[in-house]
């Protein structure tokens, strides 16, 4: 999806809080795959995590860091993970329910879908 739309939609995942830490809710499926992860106690530790993560994952998407207050996650109930499309105007055009059970990119793309043919053509531009 990111692929698809990147020139016409700007994607951003947002590290927040972590979810699973052993100093935490720890599960059987991190320890077996060796994800041992203590809950950032500072900025500077929660960007280390979320650098490692990005760079093990291989993911190509500009990530943003929550701050050590949790603002961001808080504020858009971002645990354990959420999708979200927010309009040029600033107000939330989609909130996907929390994952994992509610993670579904499908209707994300629609919603993209339906937020670029309202801007013109369906692929973006606007009409003249």
């Amino acid at each position: 999806m990111y692929n698809t739309y990147k020139g016409k939609v700007e994607f951003f995942l947002v590290y927040i809080r972590e979810a699973h830490p052993t100093d935490g809710w720890q599960v059987g499926s991190n320890e077996r795959e060796k994800i041992l992860v203590k809950q950032p106690k500072t900025f500077d530790e929660r960007l280390n995590v979320a650098k490692t993560m990005c760079s093990k994952l291989d993911i190509k998407l500009p990530t943003l860091i929550d701050g050590i207050d949790n603002k961001v996650g808080d504020a858009y109930a971002g645990m354990p993970d959420r999708l979200y499309l927010v309009g040029v105007d600033g107000k939330v055009a989609y909130q996907g329910d929390k994952g994992p059970r509610g993670f579904k990119p499908e209707e994300l793309e629609k919603a993209i879908k339906k937020m670029l043919a309202a801007k013109g053509d369906g692929k973006g531009e606007k009409k003249e």
